[in-house]
């Protein structure tokens, strides 16, 4: 099964509000999903992101592939970099 981590829009017309979810690629973009790992608005100066990065960490480490998006906000959030650290120390050993 391929899993990726994308995001759920929710909200109002003109007032966007997305969950980070992790989801089977052929669920449709605001349908079913496995499991809710955070949220993003980008309403507010500035965006409010909040992420749990155990179960970001945990869903990457399962082979999970973030869309373009939400790789940006692992990014800034150093849940990626955080991630090839884990990764590539258990690799040297």
């Amino acid at each position: 099964m391929a899993v990726r981590i994308r995001l759920k829009r929710m909200g109002k017309k003109k007032q966007p509000y997305y969950r980070v979810v992790v989801a089977d690629v052929r669920s449709p973009r605001d349908g079913r999903f496995i499991e809710n790992i955070g949220t993003y608005d980008p309403g507010e100066d500035p965006a409010a992101v909040t992420i749990e990065e155990e179960k970001a960490l945990y869903w990457l480490s399962q082979g999970a592939a973030p869309s373009d998006t939400v790789r940006s906000l692992f990014s800034k959030a150093g849940i990626l970099k955080k991630f090839d650290e884990k990764r590539g120390s258990t690799s040297n050993s």
